[in-house]
């Protein structure tokens, strides 16, 4: 596991950006943490490093938006508004488990069940995973954890 901690919404963001430089097509990554803790905001520096100029907001309503022009075709979901697995798979959202681009997927212990646990790890995940918590140490500080499975 992998650790680093944010001190700004602009830290959060730059790691998002990092990360960019060196994803390839087909990751999923299943963003956890509480409201407010930057899960949006690690979106946004991706979609700035993938060279994407849309305005990035969070999908809370839409359940899916989908950035393209960028050197990838970003796919950001918000699972926030569904309580259940079932949910989600009625809602038709498999399909982004296997993105032509990157994936990433806010509330992601819906999906897979609580990412601190695991027993997940079991259970089938697509080809490329990072699972990522966000933890608040504070009024700007954050805790970015994450592992990486699969090619």
């Amino acid at each position: 596991m992998v650790t680093s901690i944010s001190h700004s919404p602009a830290e959060t963001a730059a790691l998002g950006e990092a990360w960019s430089r060196v994803i390839s097509p087909g990751l999923v990554i299943a963003l956890s943490g509480d409201l407010g803790t930057g899960k949006t905001q690690l979106v946004k520096g991706l979609a700035r490093g993938l060279g994407v100029t849309a305005r990035v907001q969070s999908p809370t309503f839409a359940l899916v938006n989908i950035y393209s022009g960028g050197r990838l075709t970003l796919y950001h979901l918000d699972l926030y508004r569904l309580e259940t697995r079932e949910q989600i798979l009625s809602a038709g959202l498999e399909e982004y488990l296997n993105p032509s681009g990157v994936a990433v997927i806010e509330w992601a212990e819906r999906w897979f069940g609580p990412l601190d646990d695991d027993k997940w790890k079991m259970k089938n995940l697509p080809p490329q995973f990072r699972r990522v918590r966000i933890e608040s140490l504070g009024e700007t500080g954050r805790r970015i954890s994450y592992d990486d499975f699969g090619a």
